[in-house]
This record gives structure tokens, C-alpha cells and sequence, in this order.
């Protein structure tokens, strides 16, 4: 470890955080005990700030760098706070995007393990999601008692890594039993069900009640068949039983940090897990908080996912844009791409949050585009702030954080809203996200969708929230239309019940859910020197 790190006692102490529920993992890791949030010596005392951003670019927009920066930048003008992260999936570290650990003096630390084993929670996941794909295969060799409908089984294996090869696949190939060479395939481990569930659940009996009620197919009567029908609780609670607990480690300036839980924003929820939430709350006055990709995306779930579920409130949201995304949104014009960012501050504002847009200073900046943007910001009403965190840390952050703070402090009984009421239906639910949050005109539903939600709300499920799988790179389900579209329709191409996570995954366009490597992947430039150190992950 070359790195200037503070041992985890350094952190702990610096949340007064009771020893009794630190359980470190080397020099530099702990995990914290489900027991603090019920110690009435540590109430929930935190205000949440969401940081979200405009339509990103193949690389990125630096929300990562932005929201460490951000939570270094608050300690620094001497306020107690603490970053909530997701953990980074190897599918990205070694694809396409790179690690998720942030950069330059803003990161969570020690990056390299972080972006790769970490405290093994991916791992117990993947085994966790696998073990109950065995349970079924095993349950079909043996006799099946359950007349599991072979050709309706819908739980998939898991992997978390990049892989198209395992998109489709024969399992049981050449057997002559019950659910022999049944066609199955892999999703990436951020896209499991369990993944999400585990992001979720708000403690151990919350969570032995969602895998218990994961749906894993049907049987020949058509009726639904759950994880618990195998027995399968159990020995998965035995596998999540250290994952569960959110992991403390620290930023580049020694600033606390939770990272703990990691789905896709695109195909999951995109948020950390709640658990970490609601511990930072108890720990910290500022808790920053991710979301995934930009405010269509990450910030519409937790207002309408996570927030219903877990009752955690935020006190705003910090906008972060570049440059290069509004630029890349105007088609290479920086002035036409200031549509979008126009609709993302209006997607901040109709959840009745405040907006502090974070304008993230790239090396190829000019002065003069910087305050293009500052201005544009300006004539919308937008609080915002430069921020310099990859390059000067939390002192690159200050001004964002003096401004979010400030921001917070003038705006004191802010009431969050979701985009539709519980009790509507789930086309009016889609419906609602589609218009208010994407600008669409309509809706469209494949009969296979339309097929599947039918079966679903006979069921009991039609009351469930929905997560809209879509692209990230546009407010629409189409990848090369920028700006912020109006007039158009969102096509539905199928729906996946999550009922242990507890919503409606409504799949628009051609998601995948394990995606592939390029032609020239991240994973080339990753290796080990002479001393033991990897190189080339950031």
C-alpha cells in the first residue's frame, strides 16, 4: 500500500462510532453492526444530499470525483459528513468505463481493492443468486414436486463480469430428466435480483422476507412459484450474512465513507444501500449520496424506489453537468446541448428538491465555456458551483459545499415527492415517469409486455413501483437522440417481476442485462509490478 492512509481508527473515531459494533477487515476496512441503528444514544440527526447529473457521456461526467470531492469539501469548511457509495462491479472495472472508486485526489481508498474483491460481498451476491439457480435445476432432476414449469422458469445465473457468451445457454445439456436442456443465461451480479434486495432491505428479518418472496418461475398451473417453496432462505441468508453489513472506509483526505451494495442504474435502482443510509444519517450532519447516471435514471428511482420503501428523506440534490456532456447533448454545440441541462435542473425541481448544479471542471475547459455554463445556470434560477475535486480534493469542493449547505439551510421543510400515487396502475406508474421525467408523449407496450403485466397483476403485484430499464445516454429509450426530445413514445419491450425487491422491472428498447467487452477493453491496461502493487486501474 503506497497510499497516505489513515488506519480505520482514524475513521471510527471520527464518527464517535461506538466500538462494540466495528468489526475491522484489515488495516484500512471495518464492517459496522446492524446493532447501532437500534441505539437510541445515536439518532437520526443527518440531512441527505442526492447527487445526480445531466446525460453522460461513454466516459463519464465525474459524478463519482464530484460527490467524493463534495463530502471532502464539507469537512473541510468543518462539517461532519460522510459519503454513502456503491461498490463497483468488475463488469465495468475491466470493460469499458473503468473503475468506480473515483479519481485524482477525490476517491474512496484503498481504491484497488474496492474496485476489485473488496470485503467480498459481489462474491456472496453471485454465490447467493447461484446457489438458488441450483436449488431449481437440483429440484427438476429430482423429481420436481412442485411441476415447476421448466419453460417458465425466469431465474437466471449471475456473474459479475462482462460476458455475451453467457447471455444464452443450455443447462442440463443431454439429460433426459424433468428440465433437461432448458434454455437459461447470466445476467451481471449488479443486475440480480439480490442485489437489489440486498440494497433495499433495512435489516436481516427484512431481508430473509425479500428472498423468501423472489419469484423463480411457475408451475404448469400457471401459479407463481417463490424461493421459499425450495427452501431456499436459508442457506442464502448464510451467505449474505457478513454482505450485509455496510463496509467503512475512508476518501483520499481521510473523510469517512460507507461503500456497500452496487446495482446498475440503468437496469437496477443505481443507489447504495439504505442500511448505509441510515447509518450515515445517525453518524454524520451531511451524508452524500450517488445515484446512478444522470436524473432519468438514479435520482428518479430513489425518489420513487427507494424512497417510498426505506422513509429516507433528501434535502436536495447536487446536479452535476460538464462541458463535454452538455456539448456532446447539443451535438457539439455547446449552447443547443443547454436544453438538456434545462431538463434535468426541471426533473431535480419536480420532485420538489432543491437543485445546486455542480459544474466539474475537465483539464480541456476553457474560462470562457465555464462561464457560459455558469450563466446559463444563472438565468435558470439554478444555485451553483464550479468544482475542481479531481484536480485540488476537498479544496476544489469548497465553494459546492458551502452552496449546498447554504442551499439546505434556506430551504429547511422541503417535502420530497415520488412521480405517481401508490395506488395507481402500473401503465399509469410508467406512464407517469415516461411523461414527467423523460418528456414522452406516450406510451407503447409489446404484447409480450402487455402479456406479462397482465399475469403480474393477477397475481397481487400490480401495486408494486416500477424500475424502467433504459438507456443512459439519452432522456429517451433511444441512445443517439439528444438534448431533451419531446412528442416521442417510450416502447416497452417486456416486463420482469422483482417481488423480493419489490417492483416491476419495465424493460424499454434492447437492454442487456450482461453486458460485453469491447474490441479494446479497460482490462489490457490493468497488471501487477515487481512489488505487488496493480497498476492501470484508475
Amino acid at each position: 500500500m503506497t497510499k497516505d492512509l489513515l488506519p480505520i481508527e482514524a475513521i471510527v473515531a471520527k464518527l464517535n462510532l461506538p466500538e462494540k459494533y466495528v468489526e475491522r477487515l484489515g488495516l484500512y476496512g471495518a464492517k459496522i453492526k446492524l446493532d447501532l441503528l437500534e441505539d437510541a444514544a445515536l439518532p437520526v440527526r443527518g440531512k441527505l444530499i442526492l447527487v445526480t447529473a445531466t446525460t453522460p457521456t461513454v466516459s463519464g461526467e465525474g459524478k463519482t470525483v464530484t460527490s467524493i470531492g463534495l463530502v471532502q469539501g464539507l469537512e473541510k469548511i468543518g462539517k461532519k459528513a460522510i459519503i454513502t457509495s456503491r461498490e463497483p462491479s468488475l463488469g465495468p472495472v475491466f470493460g469499458m468505463k473503468g473503475g468506480a472508486a473515483g479519481g485524482g485526489r477525490s476517491q474512496v481508498e484503498p481504491a484497488e481493492k474496492i474496485n476489485l474483491h473488496f470485503h467480498g460481498d459481489f462474491h456472496a451476491i453471485t454465490s447467493a443468486h447461484n446457489l438458488l439457480a441450483a436449488l431449481i435445476d437440483s429440484h427438476l432432476f429430482h423429481g420436481n414436486p412442485l411441476d415447476l414449469d421448466p419453460d417458465a422458469i425466469t431465474w437466471p445465473r449471475a456473474l459479475d463480469m462482462n460476458d455475451r457468451a453467457l447471455r444464452h445457454v443450455i443447462v442440463s445439456a443431454g439429460g433426459k430428466r424433468d428440465g433437461a436442456n432448458r434454455h437459461t443465461g447470466f445476467l451481471i451480479t449488479a443486475a440480480s435480483e439480490i442485489m437489489a434486495i440486498m440494497t433495499l432491505a433495512d435489516s436481516r428479518e427484512d431481508l430473509r422476507a425479500r428472498l423468501g418472496r423472489i419469484v423463480i418461475g411457475q408451475n404448469r398451473s400457471g401459479k407463481p412459484v417463490f424461493a421459499r417453496d425450495l427452501n431456499a432462505t436459508g442457506p442464502m441468508m448464510a451467505l449474505l450474512n457478513e454482505a450485509i453489513l455496510p463496509n467503512l472506509v475512508q476518501t483520499t483526505e481521510g473523510t469517512p465513507a460507507f461503500v456497500h451494495c452496487g446495482p446498475f442504474a440503468n437496469i437496477a435502482h443505481g443507489t447504495s444501500s439504505v442500511l448505509s443510509q441510515h447509518m450515515g444519517l445517525r453518524l454524520a450532519d451531511y451524508v452524500v449520496n450517488e445515484t446512478g447516471f444522470a436524473s432519468d435514471l438514479g435520482f428518479e428511482k430513489y425518489l420513487d424506489i427507494v424512497m417510498p420503501s426505506s422513509g429516507i428523506k433528501p434535502a436536495a440534490a447536487v446536479l452535476v453537468t460538464t462541458v463535454q456532456s452538455v456539448r456532446n447533448q447539443g451535438a457539439g454545440d455547446l449552447e443547443a446541448g443547454f436544453e438538456n441541462l434545462k431538463k434535468h435542473i426541471g426533473i431535480v425541481r419536480g420532485f420538489n428538491l432543491p437543485a445546486i448544479v455542480a459544474i466539474n471542471r475537465f483539464p480541456n475547459d476553457t474560462d470562457e465555456e465555464l462561464k457560459f455554463l455558469e450563466t446559463y445556470c444563472e438565468a435558470q434560477g439554478a444555485a451553483f458551483a464550479l468544482s475542481e475535486a479531481f484536480a485540488k480534493g476537498g479544496e476544489g469542493a469548497t465553494a459546492l459545499a458551502e452552496k449546498v449547505v447554504s442551499v439546505i439551510a434556506a430551504n429547511p421543510n422541503v417535502a420530497p415527492t415520488s412521480s405517481y400515487e401508490s395506488s395507481a396502475s402500473p401503465l399509469e406508474k410508467i406512464t407517469a415517469v415516461a411523461q414527467k421525467v423523460y418528456g414522452a408523449a406516450a406510451v407503447e407496450l409489446t404484447p409480450q409486455a402487455e402479456e406479462k403485466l397482465a399475469r403480474f397483476t393477477e397475481w397481487g403485484y400490480g401495486a408494486l413501483p416500477v424500475c424502467i430499464a433504459k438507456t443512459q445516454y439519452s432522456l429517451t429509450d433511444d441512445p443517439k437522440q439528444m438534448g431533451a426530445p419531446t412528442g416521442w413514445t417510450l416502447h416497452i419491450s417486456d416486463i420482469v417481476l422483482s417481488a423480493g425487491a419489490g417492483f416491476l422491472v419495465v424493460i424499454s428498447g434492447s437492454m442487456m442485462l450482461m453486458p460485453g467487452l469491447p474490441k479494446t477493453s479497460r482490462a489490457m491496461s490493468i497488471d501487477v509490478d515487481a512489488a505487488g502493487e496493480i497498476t492501470g486501474m484508475s
